[in-house]
């Protein structure tokens, strides 16, 4: 079953699979399952050519997949250039949703610190 541009997976449960496409995850799949009446545990292969049509008329009247990630993409372009706090924080590449930057996000700040090993020194070879 191929929706959008994107093959469902035949041997997971539909619930699952669905959240393969870029927009959906779990909860708007089971909502997605729950209006056309088809179960959770119902695999791809299994489903009627009348249930696939009304999956896929489902799933196509949300935003999903390019769409999704333009709009996601012109957000994080428009708070860029209206130089908002958190386009600065997109600018320089740090956690934009006040999270902390002491210990989380150093190898994005190139603050990588090495722990030590077992402390012992490799033997080289000779």
């Amino acid at each position: 079953m191929r929706i959008s541009g994107i093959t469902i997976p035949d041997k997971k449960r539909l619930e699952v699979g669905l959240t393969a496409i870029f927009g959906i995850g779990r909860a708007r799949a089971r909502k997605i399952l729950d209006e056309n009446k088809v179960s959770y545990n119902v695999k791809a292969v299994e489903l009627s050519e009348d249930q696939e049509n009304k999956i896929r008329q489902s799933v196509e009247a949300f935003l999903i997949e390019g769409d999704l990630k333009r709009k996601v993409s012109a957000d994080i372009k428009r708070l860029k250039d209206i130089n908002s706090y958190r386009g600065e924080r997109h600018v320089r590449r740090l956690p934009a949703r006040g999270q902390r930057t002491k210990t989380n996000s150093r190898t994005v700040r190139g603050n990588v610190r090495k722990t030590m090993g077992s402390g012992r020194v490799k033997a080289t070879k000779t």
